[in-house]
């Protein structure tokens, strides 16, 4: 499995932590869960 660090605006952070508990529940894991789900989605939208 990968790993990538990356820095984004607090506020983003705060943004996506808060969705990824609203979505998933907060578990151990989601996070990674929800930004492997949005690189995806991206990487996809930019092969068509």
């Amino acid at each position: 499995m990968g790993r990538i660090c990356v820095d984004i605006p607090d506020e983003l952070e705060r943004r996506l932590r808060l969705k990824v508990i609203e979505r998933f529940g907060g578990k151990k894991g989601d996070l990674s869960r929800a930004v492997a789900e949005a690189i995806s989605e991206w990487v996809n939208k930019r092969e068509e």
